[in-house]
């Protein structure tokens, strides 16, 4: 569904599992920090508000979007967390340098996320325009860090429920 037809903070509170007994590594962008730092901020509230730890929530930056993809890949080899999210910003500029940096960071953490042993949760925002980010990092579209958290936290949930059987 578009974001357009949908707030990216609206879900059903209840919906979610308490996280408290899990770890959460975050991986997030350095570059367009203005809107990284607000997709943080919301992943890191939401978690919380779930009952996850602060000592289970471990931040890591990289300097850019394409860099989200080896730092997932680090973390994860580490077993120090039970699932990561990539949290980036790429805003459309006069090159084809977007399309590049889109399309290698998306296939990366697809492929950790198909391969690994752990959820990649994609928080990466593609925009044409710096308003179009804001209006996903908190704005008026809600903040994609929220969404990116409860995905986290229920695709623990699911890998545990089907380990479990």
């Amino acid at each position: 569904m578009a974001t357009a037809y949908h707030n990216l903070s609206d879900y059903d509170f209840n919906s979610v599992p308490d996280a408290s007994h899990l770890r959460f590594g975050i991986i997030v962008s350095e570059w367009n920090s203005n809107i990284t730092g607000a997709l943080l901020e919301g992943a890191v509230h939401t978690l919380k508000k779930h009952g996850a730890k602060e000592e289970n929530i471990r931040v890591q930056t990289v300097p850019g979007s394409f860099e989200l993809t080896y730092g997932a890949a680090l973390m994860m080899k580490s077993h120090k967390v039970d699932a990561i999210i990539a949290l980036g910003c790429v805003v459309r500029g006069d090159t084809p340098h977007f399309d590049y940096v889109c399309a290698g960071t998306t296939q990366g953490l697809t492929q950790l996320n198909a391969m690994g042993e752990i959820p990649v949760i994609y928080g990466l925002i593609t925009t044409n325009d710096m308003q179009q980010a804001e209006d996903r990092a908190g704005g008026k579209l809600g903040n994609k860090g929220d969404e990116c958290a409860v995905a986290a936290i229920k695709m623990c949930n699911f890998s545990k429920e089907l380990f479990a059987e």
